[in-house]
């Protein structure tokens, strides 16, 4: 065999000493437990997944636009009368709302936190059991396995090859090899080995605790919908300040006003610019959204990441555990260059073979016989003939002497044999006490039969792509083997290579069991090994894998497939489940470097979908050069290797199998661990953005038309033409109902960006017309009314203009129309009917149509302003097509 050039990534192996005979720590007792719980020494950090109910309550009550209205209500309440108050109970009745559902979606979430909680191992007693987080003590010892996530700090008793990642905490990049004293910082994770640690902060002393307490977890996504909302209520905030003051300055000072009248008109005038029921839409849309992802049991571990998951445009998979299910079956085990497998176990049940028996033929025992090396390096495995066995009678042979039972080979340079090469397998597996779901496929199909000591190991790790071991065999010999990736032990040009490429075309795992010509310790203990056999691993398909790719596909989302596995293997897996594109694996080494810059990362990216051999570090480079051309990024994992993906990823998703440290890092869980459930997740994210937005023009129409009217009023030095009563009547009917049922409707729209601008691009020419429309209504209304109540008729003229326009808008928004929606702007229509047509109702709002000339006239106007509304928003949809 030529030798191997070094292949994959540089990082050298870190063996583990040879094992000492070392008494594991036994861990507290009983009574040392109690202890420390009467002191106080306990993991009391509360696990957030949201606000607490007395955050909920006080964000809901105590708001900017909460007290101003407060303030106005209380005016109300001492002028009179009370039906121009009426707007106060609306805000309760709105805030209790929010309120209610925010308490709801929090129980939803607390509820499932629970469930995906991490439970450490703790050793107590000299027993191990797994307990909630907040009940660890200090002085606990703590069990730590791949994928494991340090719960508090502490100093490391314990050590099989443990290598800790604290990028999380430190940003260092390369995993830090722990020996026994070194110090383990809560918020790390373990990426290989395992080892154990005494915990010597707990609670809020530990330092991802300290970390929490800077950044609660509920406000770490961004938020487009939140921020926008955000900046219209301040660009609403200064516009109410001055309209205020002209409105006060204009009734009390130059119309000469009785007092009571003049503040009921200014209250009117300033309680309509407030969109005081977009706040509490979005949150009650948001706490539905959970409460609905909750029942598919979907944990949101932030609120906006609903919101996050719908807009984004590229979703990156990782294979193991997202395309397929966790667990593999063995299929395969060949010996290269001898017999195949045929019954694919390695006839696991014991059933004798003829590798490694001797034959009575002393003839057979030549050097070409015994099985010396290939010219191509891999072995000729002895009694690979068509000869019956030696321990069969034939007959020439009808004595013949009994089945050697030592498999060994008898050469000096070891030929393998089945029996002996899953003794080794075998003896791999027990070298590892927590195997990742590969070795576990292998320690299923070949268990250890305890006869194999192991002297030295060397953990799986993802940047690696294989593990190793040394081993005293039960005859006195010695070897050190490595199991791992075919392509990343062997050169390039290797036939061995070939034979693992059909395999993996086929979409199976190949493994490479090979015998290591250095020490284990050797950085370069993967160059000149010799190949044994290929262990073919067949994994699960998840089988709602293709619909759910299928609907990202037709959603016009783009699924990448980053793996760690082989290219060729993961592109065949990918091309059963119908991705397309999956025919061109990419293998990610052959990939630019990010320090050639992430636009040439980037557009290999984009042009490629399924990618191969990626290490952990790539995934996270992967995310970021797809970030940097504009792409909003959502990461799919369930494995330590995925952590940092996930961390830097716009919205990182685990499933609830997933290691510990994958689900921390993630913004929603999906606890059934269901790939099927992720369109859901887009689903709840595009109805939240579409109707809010929808839900958002309403609200600010009627900001603009009121700050119109305001402004107009003044100039004109005349009265507001409305009573609060008036618009709280229109905003109940036009706004604050339909924006409950339409905030909360199904919706399928893809989300876009720069939500103000799409928003204000629509609510701004429709609340200028509609307050100009109903502004022309009153000043005509002026002329044609006189003598005693025309204030009363001409207001109640521009009402009935007002409402008809705004409800225009309404059934513009309402579009596409489905029965619910027609029935609910026709409802609306009716209600205000009744209130014209009922007495009672006419004296409670009052509000009299005097004659037929101006009530029509006024329904002119609005014919006019509702066809300039069409005209309008449809040379805006022409202008800026969705």
């Amino acid at each position: 065999m030529k030798p191997a050039e070094p292949v994959g990534p540089a990082e050298p192996a870190e063996p583990v000493e040879p094992a000492e005979p070392v008494e594991p720590a036994p861990g507290l007792t009983p009574a040392e437990v109690a202890e420390r719980v009467a002191r106080g020494e306990v993991n009391d950090v509360p696990v957030r997944s949201s606000r607490s109910a007395v955050e909920i309550v006080r964000a809901n009550i105590f708001t900017r636009f909460n007290a101003i209205i407060g303030v106005l209500f209380a005016i109300i309440l001492v002028v009179g009368p009370i039906q121009d108050g009426l707007f106060g109970f609306v805000i309760v009745a709105n805030t209790g709302i929010g309120i209610v559902q925010e308490l709801r979606a929090k129980r939803t979430l607390d509820k499932l936190a629970v469930i995906g909680e991490a439970q450490p191992t703790v050793r107590r007693d000299g027993t191990a059991s797994r307990i909630p987080t907040a009940e660890v003590v200090l002085d606990d010892v703590i069990e730590l396995g791949p994928g494991d996530k340090a719960v508090v700090d502490g100093e490391v008793v314990e050590t099989d090859g443990l290598e800790i990642d604290e990028s999380l905490l430190t940003g260092e990049a390369d995993p830090v090899v722990k020996k026994p004293g070194d110090p383990v910082m809560s918020g790390s994770f373990v990426v290989a080995g395992g080892g154990a640690f005494t915990a010597t902060r707990v609670g809020r002393q530990a330092y991802a605790a300290q970390l929490a307490e800077e950044a609660s977890r509920f406000t770490l996504v961004h938020s487009e919908l939140r921020t926008g909302i955000s900046r219209i209520l301040k660009y609403v905030t200064w516009m109410m300040i001055p309209t205020a003051l002209g409105l006060i300055l204009s009734h009390l000072l130059t119309l000469g006003l009785p007092g009571d009248a003049a503040i009921r008109r200014m209250v009117a005038g300033i309680v309509p610019m407030i969109p005081e029921g977009l706040v509490l839409l979005t949150s009650v849309a948001f706490a539905i959204g959970v409460i609905r992802l909750g029942r598919k049991q979907c944990l949101v571990q932030e609120l906006p990441a609903i919101e996050g998951l719908a807009r984004v445009d590229v979703v990156c998979l990782d294979k193991t555990g997202t395309l397929t299910e966790g667990g593999m079956d063995v299929c395969e085990l060949r010996i290269l260059n001898g017999t195949d497998d045929a019954n694919g176990t390695g006839d696991i049940e014991g059933t004798d073979r003829t590798h490694g028996t001797d034959d009575t033929d002393d003839t057979d025992d030549t050097d070409d016989a015994d099985g010396a090396d290939d010219a191509d390096g891999s072995y000729v495995v002895e009694g690979s003939t068509d000869k019956p066995p030696t321990n069969t009678p034939t007959p020439h042979n009808p004595n013949p002497r009994p089945h050697n039972p030592d498999p060994r080979p008898h050469n000096p340079t070891p030929r393998p044999s089945d029996p002996y090469i899953r003794q080794v397998l075998g003896a791999l597996g027990g070298a590892d006490p927590r195997p990742n779901a590969s070795l576990q496929a292998v320690i299923d199909a070949y268990p250890a039969d305890g006869s194999w000591r192991c002297t030295r190991s060397l953990p799986f790790s993802s940047a690696r792509k294989y593990s190793g071991a040394s081993f005293s065999d039960p005859y006195g010999e010695s070897s050190t083997w490595l199991l791992g990736a075919p392509d990343v032990l062997l050169p390039t040009g290797d036939p061995t290579l070939t034979e693992a490429d059909e395999l993996n075309a086929q979409g199976l795992r190949v493994l490479l069991l090979a015998r290591a010509t250095r020490e284990l310790d050797d950085p370069e203990v993967a160059r000149d090994v010799r190949p044994a056999a290929l262990v073919v691993l067949e994994q699960r398909l998840r089988p709602d894998a293709p619909d759910t790719l299928r609907y990202f596909a037709e959603q016009r989302v783009h699924a990448k497939v980053i793996s760690g596995d082989n290219a060729v293997s993961v592109g065949a897996v990918a091309g059963k489940l119908g991705l397309p594109g999956a025919d061109a694996p990419v293998d990610a080494r052959e990939l630019p470097q990010l320090q050639a810059g992430r636009d040439a990362l980037g557009a290999a990216l984009d042009e490629g979908t399924v990618f191969g051999r990626v290490t952990p570090r790539q995934k996270r480079d992967m995310v970021g050069a797809l970030q940097s051309r504009g792409h909003a990024v959502a990461m799919t994992g369930d494995g330590v290797n995925d952590v940092l993906a996930l961390k830097d990823a716009d919205i990182g998703v685990s499933m609830g199998s997933g290691s510990e440290a994958t689900r921390a890092v993630a913004q929603i869980v999906l606890l059934n661990n269901s790939f099927a459930t992720l369109p859901s997740v887009v689903a709840e994210g595009r109805r939240v953005i579409g109707n809010i937005t929808r839900v958002a023009t309403l609200f600010l129409t009627k900001t603009v038309y009121s700050v119109l009217l305001a402004i107009l009023v003044a100039c004109c030095q005349i009265p507001y033409p409305y009573l609060p009563r008036h618009l709280t009547l229109l905003s109940t009917l036009t706004i604050g109902v339909p924006a409950f049922f339409l905030a909360l409707a199904p919706n399928k729209e893809r989300a876009r960006p720069h939500f103000v601008r799409r928003v204000m691009r629509y609510a701004i020419p429709s609340g200028l017309i509609t307050g100009l429309a109903a502004f022309a209504t009153y000043l005509l209304a002026r002329v044609y009314y006189t003598g005693p109540g025309s204030l009363a008729a001409e207001t109640s003229a521009a009402t009935l203009t007002l409402f008809l326009t705004a409800l225009w808008v309404l059934a513009i928004i309402a579009r596409p129309y489905t029965w619910w929606r027609v029935v609910l702007v026709l409802t609306m229509a009716v209600a205000f009917l009744v209130v014209l047509a009922t007495p009672w109702l006419q004296s409670f709002f009052d509000l009299r149509l005097v004659g037929t000339t101006m009530p029509w006239a006024a329904v002119g106007i609005a014919l006019v302003a509702s066809a300039l509304l069409e005209l309008t928003w449809r040379r805006i949809a022409h202008r800026f097509p969705a």
